[in-house]
C-alpha cells in the first residue's frame, strides 16, 4: 500500500511573474505524476494548492493555512526573494520545511528551507568571470526594487570593481514598473560594455524591447557589442520578450535542449526542472520512512551525504553552471562547468571574491 502524503503547492496563477511561477507548478505537477505512479515508490503526492496572485502579502498566511489546516509538512513555492522571506517565518513556526526552486541571491540560511536551483557563485559569478573577459569590464545594472536587484547589484558591483572594472550606473525600478525611459537614457549617455538585468517581470520584457530599440539606432547596443546578462530569464519568458530576447546572455544550470540535469528530462526551463527535482528528491527522502514527511529537515537529512541531491550542511544542490545566448528564439550554450556546488555564503569554492585590501598609514 502507497502512503499518502500531502504536499503543499505555494505559487502565484497571476501577477507580474506568473510565466515563472506556472513553470514551477508544472515541473511539480508533473513530478508529483511520475512519484504516483511509480510502483517502486511507496508514497503517494496529494497537491494541497493554494495560489497568492501575485499578491505578497498573501504568501504567508496561504503558508501558515497549509501548514495548519492540512497534513502537509513540506511546501513548494514562492518565485520572489520578497515571498520567500514572509513564508521562513511561517515555516519555521510551525515546523515544515519549504523548497524552493528559483534562483537567488544567496547569504540566506534556514533549517526549514531547500534551495533546488542556483545560488550567486552557480550563475553570476561565473557569468561575470565570463563577460568580463569578453566584453571588458564596464558594467551598468538594472535591478527590481527589492531583495533580489539589490544583493544581485551589490554582488556585481563587488566583483566588477575588485577586477579592476568600474560600475557606470546602477538604477533600480518598482516591481512591476515599464517606466524604463530615464533608465534606457541613462545606458545611452554611460555606453557600457554590458549591462547586467536583475529586473523581473514586465519591468525586464520593457527594458529588453526598449534596449533592442536602442541597437537598432546605435550599433554600440547591439548583442554583440554590448549584451544584456541575466540569471532569471529563461525559456518560460521568451514568448513574452520576443525578438528583444535575441542576444540576451544567461547562466543557469538547465536549459533545454541542452543534455544532463536534472537527467533525462526534456524541460520546458530550469525553474520546471528545479521543481522537479525537488519533488522528486522529497519522494527519495521519504520512500520507505513511515512517517519521515514529519522530521524535521535536519533528521530528514541526517545521514544522507552522497546519497542524494541535497547539501545536508547548506541545504543547497551540486549543479551544473550553463552560459547561453538566445540565438533565433533558443538558448545556445557558450560554456559550461560541471559539479558546481552551492556556497550561499561564499565561504568555499573557486567563485569566492578577492578582498578588497588597500595600504594605510
Amino acid at each position: 500500500m502507497k502512503r499518502r502524503i500531502e504536499l503543499g503547492l505555494l505559487y502565484s496563477r497571476s501577477g507580474s511573474y506568473s510565466l515563472i511561477s506556472e513553470a514551477c507548478r508544472s515541473g511539480a505537477l508533473a513530478a508529483i505524476a511520475m512519484v504516483n505512479a511509480d510502483p517502486a515508490l511507496d508514497v503517494t503526492f496529494l497537491p494541497v494548492e493554494r495560489d497568492p496572485g501575485g499578491n505578497v502579502d498573501a504568501y504567508g498566511p496561504l503558508c501558515e493555512e497549509i501548514l495548519r489546516d492540512t497534513g502537509a509538512r513540506h511546501v513548494l513555492g514562492c518565485v520572489t526573494s520578497w515571498s520567500r522571506k514572509e513564508v521562513i517565518p511561517t515555516v519555521e513556526k510551525f515546523g515544515g520545511t519549504l523548497w524552493y526552486a528559483v534562483p537567488y541571491e544567496g547569504f540566506e540560511a534556514s533549517d526549514h528551507v531547500v534551495y533546488t536551483h542556483a545560488c550567486p557563485n552557480q550563475h553570476l559569478l561565473p557569468l561575470l568571470d565570463w563577460v568580463m573577459q569578453s566584453h571588458g569590464r564596464r558594467a551598468f545594472l538594472a535591478g527590481s526594487n527589492y531583495i533580489w536587484g539589490w544583493e544581485m547589484n551589490r554582488l556585481a558591483r563587488e566583483r566588477i570593481t575588485s577586477a579592476g572594472g568600474e560600475v557606470l550606473g546602477e538604477r533600480y525600478l518598482p516591481i512591476g514598473s515599464r517606466d524604463v525611459g530615464r533608465m534606457i537614457d541613462e545606458v545611452r549617455f554611460a555606453r557600457p560594455g554590458f549591462i547586467l538585468n536583475s529586473l523581473i517581470g514586465p519591468s525586464s520584457y520593457e527594458f529588453m524591447a526598449a534596449y533592442r530599440a536602442l541597437g537598432q539606432e546605435d550599433a554600440h547596443f547591439r548583442p554583440q557589442n554590448c549584451p544584456v546578462l541575466s540569471c532569471n530569464l529563461t525559456e518560460c519568458e521568451l514568448p513574452a520578450l520576443g525578438q528583444a530576447a535575441e542576444g540576451l546572455v544567461a547562466a543557469g544550470p538547465y536549459f533545454r535542449g541542452i543534455p544532463g540535469w536534472p537527467g533525462a528530462g526534456n524541460f520546458g526551463s530550469s525553474h520546471e526542472a528545479a521543481a522537479f527535482s525537488a519533488v522528486k528528491e522529497l519522494a527519495r527522502l521519504l520512500a520507505g520512512r513511515e512517517g519521515a514527511e514529519e522530521l524535521p529537515l535536519s533528521q530528514l537529512l541526517a545521514g544522507d551525504r552522497g546519497k542524494g541531491i541535497v547539501d545536508p550542511e547548506t541545504h543547497h544542490t551540486v549543479l551544473p553552471v550553463l552560459i547561453a545566448r538566445v540565438m533565433n528564439g533558443t538558448f545556445h550554450p557558450i560554456k559550461r562547468l560541471e559539479a558546481v556546488e552551492g556556497d550561499p555564503y561564499l565561504t568555499r569554492g573557486r567563485f569566492v571574491p578577492a578582498p578588497a585590501l588597500r595600504v594605510v598609514s
